[in-house]
């Protein structure tokens, strides 16, 4: 850990998931002292590639949160409840908890965000003005979830720096679509499965390029409205076919079958599995397009940070199994 004095802190909420570990590791780069909060004990807990000020507690309970928040400059809020399962009920009292410390203590939130606030109904190019109108229930929570944090900004001056993205895929990016459906196997894999029908393009997000963004938008802070919510566009797949393609051609197997994922198993499942009707609810975002228009976001970075696609697909290519 560092010792020097001067060092900010970073607490991360979901260090141990992919986004927050991500954002963690781009942080420290910065050199930010990193600090997060676990229910799980010592011998529980991951190692990472810098240290860490592990801190005894549960996200769901407030004073654990603020206590850990003392003299943390930003909150990474990257913790979700896991399985699609209780999001009304997990996600937005823990959400009020961060933004609660935040304001004790003065930090920056960073929030993670996602598509769920679109809809079928939504244009196939999103930008941070087209219409915020879900229809489902995961879309309606996230889309509360952003209004708490405008009103946290608005009301209370709370600094808010939030990132929409589409699916994410990456090193240590193990319960995604990438790994667990459309690669699954990893280069082990006899076949590879499309989650769409050809020419309808999906947006995917690599998780070390957004984590990156975060940070640039950490650098320049100061110059930010107080609550700055962007559109991040990562690598869209605008054919339906350019990321099943370019895992064959990393894995230099260009012949490898591609098979259409059997959508109809979680059909049949749904009725007994909680999880699979959560993402049958979702199956809109591969049924149209839908992409991430990114000009607001490079007119305050000069760019977008973007890893060629074969590299982020070899990279993601180790986590999938």
């Amino acid at each position: 850990m560092s010792n020097d004095p001067k060092a900010p802190t970073a607490l991360i909420l979901g260090l141990t998931g992919a986004i927050g570990g991500a954002i963690a590791t781009a942080l420290t780069r910065r050199g930010f002292i990193i600090r997060t909060l676990t229910r799980r004990p010592p011998a529980g807990r991951p190692p990472f590639a810098f240290p860490v000020d592990w801190r005894d507690g549960d996200a769901r309970d407030a004073a654990s949160v603020l206590a850990a928040a003392e003299g943390a400059s930003l909150i990474v809020h990257g913790v979700n409840p896991p399985g699609y399962a209780r999001w009304r009920e997990d996600a937005l009292p823990m959400l009020a908890n961060t933004i609660a410390a935040a304001r004790a203590v003065g930090a920056t939130i960073v929030f993670p965000g996602n598509v769920y606030v679109y809809s079928s109904a939504s244009p196939s190019v999103v930008s941070e003005t087209t219409p915020r109108q879900p229809t489902t229930r995961k879309g309606q929570v996230r889309l509360e979830m952003e209004e708490m944090l405008e009103q946290a900004a608005r009301e209370h001056g709370v600094r808010v720096i939030a990132i929409r993205a589409g699916d994410f895929f990456g090193p240590g990016v193990g319960n995604s679509w990438f790994a667990q459906a459309l690669a699954k196997g990893g280069r082990a894999a006899k076949s590879v499965q499309s989650l769409t029908r050809p020419g309808i393009g999906h947006a995917w997000a690599f998780v070390p390029d957004l984590a990156e963004t975060f940070a640039r938008l950490v650098d320049i802070s100061a110059d930010l409205p107080a609550c700055t919510m962007l559109n991040f566009a990562g690598h869209y797949d605008a054919t339906g076919h350019d990321m099943t393609d370019a895992v064959r051609r990393v894995m230099g197997r260009p012949d490898l079958p591609v098979k259409p994922f059997p959508w109809i198993i979680l059909w049949l499942a749904a009725p007994f599995v909680g999880f699979m009707r959560e993402a049958i609810e979702m199956r809109w975002l591969w049924k149209q397009s839908l992409a991430l228009d990114k000009g607001r976001l490079v007119g305050l970075l000069g760019e977008e940070p973007h890893t060629p696609l074969e590299d982020a697909v070899r990279a993601a290519l180790e986590t999938a199994r």
